[in-house]
């Protein structure tokens, strides 16, 4: 197995010479920088391509979910994992839609970072719902029983699903598969009471989670298909 390399951004130096100190005692891991702030951050995955990048998603100048998003308009390969201290509904869903490959919280134990991180660089991505929030527990019990929920959905529905977490907007579905907006709502208020969530954060999130599922190739992107 190959060494990982890490670049690691954190605003509080302690934090920074921690995760370099927990990385660094570790085998098939790399440190390869240690940032403060975010546009260090993004010339450092820039230039150095690292395979994982962790970031505390409140840096300076550039937010955690900034950096993504650069990271994504230059197609850079870097798995990015936010750091936090603590993580709301909207924030981690945000981050499944964007792209994130996870969230991990400042409070877990060493041995839970690594084996995290260890995750991430197989290619898997890590974002829990955070459990403190009862309704979230709510949304992680339907992520639970996915595998049977996701059998009431139709096809065009399924392809929405998996449009929404790459992070489409409607305009940008609707061109996708050749439909209005208005179907595009239509559907997804189908979705959102068959899958019984209550926004498209929470589906985008369900969709990253269980993308095996919702894998309904977008065959209907032909423009002589116009089926709603």
């Amino acid at each position: 197995m190959g060494c990982t390399s890490v670049v690691i951004a954190d605003r509080h130096p302690v934090v920074l010479e921690g995760l370099t100190n927990v990385l660094g005692a570790q085998s098939g891991f790399k440190v390869v920088a240690c940032c403060s702030d975010g546009t260090s951050c993004i010339e450092a995955i820039r230039s150095l391509v690292p395979d994982i990048a962790l970031i505390d998603i409140s840096m300076p100048d550039l937010t955690g979910l900034e950096i993504l998003a650069t990271a994504n308009s230059e197609s850079l390969s870097t798995r990015l994992v936010f750091f936090t201290a603590s993580v709301e509904d909207r924030e981690l869903v945000i981050s499944a839609a964007a792209g994130a490959y996870g969230v991990i919280l400042k409070d877990v134990a060493p041995e839970i970072l690594v084996q995290s991180l260890r995750q991430v660089a197989d290619g898997q991505r890590l974002l829990p719902l955070p459990p403190s929030d009862q309704t979230a527990l709510r949304e992680q019990k339907n992520v639970a029983n996915a595998e049977n929920v996701l059998t009431v959905l139709t096809d065009r529905e399924r392809q929405i699903m998996r449009l929404v977490s790459e992070g489409l907007s409607n305009k940008e579905i609707g061109r996708r598969l050749n439909i209005v907006d208005g179907t595009i709502k239509v559907h997804l208020h189908h979705i959102f009471q068959k899958l019984e969530i209550s926004n498209r954060t929470v589906l985008a999130t369900l969709a990253m989670l269980h993308n095996d599922s919702v894998g309904v190739p977008l065959e209907n992107e032909d423009p002589r298909i116009r089926s709603g």
